[in-house]
């Protein structure tokens, strides 16, 4: 199959598990040609995630407003500034300082812009996120920030124990939900991968983030 009939066929699959639920499916186009983008474009997709700064913006670039972009891989402060006014979403805030520095930039160019806590669920040395008991204190944080919008969670379980530790990431969002948090709207579980993305929506995922299962594997 090529990636446009690979992109309808998941599309249906997520449409189907999401059992009347509006559900995000978000190609995840790292290392992916431009080309192969426009690919899953033709077959319905309008928004992207990317891993790198440099790449997301080089392909927004390309595609301007005819999509979005979501920034899902880890984000170093010093890149913050390029990448702003590229995205529509950043999935990966970790840290209070991330954070103060999305605040600074984004009150630079008079934007506000929508961010997920990405908490490492599996508390593995080799994943970066907040400890998932660090996140009600940096959903405090981020809710004081004027121009950052926290919007919910993203977790990466580790690989092979996706439905244990979903309903524990499930549990920290409607945790989250039920904060009365001023300058938030928690509307956003991100989780779910090429592997797990069915069993991510039926804990409660409504972003699934699938690269392989639509472009192929990593070249």
């Amino acid at each position: 199959m090529g990636i446009a009939e690979n992109y309808r066929r998941i599309a249906a699959e997520v449409a189907r598990a999401a059992k009347g639920r509006e559900v995000l499916l978000l190609p995840v186009s790292k290392f992916k040609t431009v080309e192969q983008m426009e690919e899953a474009y033709a077959a319905g997709a309008r928004c992207f995630g990317e891993n790198y700064v440099q790449e997301l913006v080089a392909k927004k670039e390309h595609f301007g407003d005819r999509a979005e972009f979501h920034l899902i891989g880890h984000l170093q402060k010093n890149k913050v500034k390029y990448v702003v006014d590229k995205v529509s979403l950043i999935h990966s805030v970790d840290s209070a300082a991330l954070a103060d520095e999305i605040e600074r930039q984004c009150a630079k160019r008079g934007l506000t812009l929508e961010v997920l806590i990405e908490v490492n669920i599996g508390r593995e040395a080799s994943k970066t996120g907040a400890a998932p008991e660090e996140v009600p204190g940096l959903a405090e944080h981020i809710a004081a920030l004027p121009h950052v919008k926290l919007a919910g969670l993203m977790a990466m379980p580790p690989a092979g124990e996706g439905p244990r530790y979903f309903e524990e990431a499930r549990k920290l969002f409607v945790d989250m939900q039920n904060k009365t948090l001023d300058n938030t709207t928690i509307r956003f579980l991100s989780m779910g991968m090429s592997g797990d993305y069915l069993e991510a929506i039926a804990c409660g995922a409504n972003i699934v983030r699938v690269g392989s299962s639509i472009f192929g594997s990593r070249d």
